[in-house]
């Protein structure tokens, strides 16, 4: 049965995974899960590799725990069930998924650069795996280079790869990311 998150628009919903949704050019755009016998949508933005990554791993039957807001009500008619939005995949089989953003830091040299989907270097990635994201005004306010040692400072989580972390970064050196840091 839903029982509404502490954030009031969010809904964490357990169920028995039935099938994944697709779109028209067969992407992974949703999940069907069962919940107390009925049928419970939650969908995806096509575009999200890392969600579709996690959801295409899921096996029918499997129990889960989704997380997400309603969906405002379509255009093209009524639903046939409940349609949630899905922010997290909170846990498969008993296990937490996608542990929630933890405190962190890390060090490394910076071996390469990472790019925002529009082409600008909004982050680099460490030696040791892990991924500093400073957003692309963050990155050009450090000047960052491949080679730089780097300590970031900033609430992070694990990288959807299993190996290494994703801090988001409030200080790198010392020095605050953006403004409001």
């Amino acid at each position: 049965m839903p029982k509404p998150h502490p954030h009031q628009d969010l809904w964490s919903i357990e169920g028995r995974f039935q099938q994944l949704i697709f779109s028209p050019k067969g992407a992974i755009e949703g999940v069907l899960i069962e919940t107390d016998g009925l049928p419970t949508q939650f969908v995806v933005d096509p575009q999200d590799g890392a969600i579709a990554d996690q959801l295409a791993r899921l096996n029918v039957g499997q129990s889960v725990v989704l997380e997400g807001p309603e969906e405002s009500p379509s255009p093209k008619g009524e639903a046939a069930h409940f349609v949630y939005r899905l922010t997290r995949l909170a846990s498969v089989d008993g296990r937490e998924k996608s542990p929630p953003d933890q405190p962190g830091d890390v060090s490394g040299k910076v071996v390469r650069l990472n790019y925002a989907r529009h082409g600008v270097p909004n982050g680099v990635m460490l030696d040791t795996g892990d991924f500093v994201h400073t957003k692309p005004d963050g990155f050009e306010r450090l000047g960052l280079k491949v080679g730089d040692k780097v300590h970031a400072e900033g609430p992070s989580r694990p990288l959807f790869t299993g190996h290494g972390r994703v801090v988001e970064a409030h200080t790198v050196n010392g020095k605050p990311v953006g403004p409001g840091h």
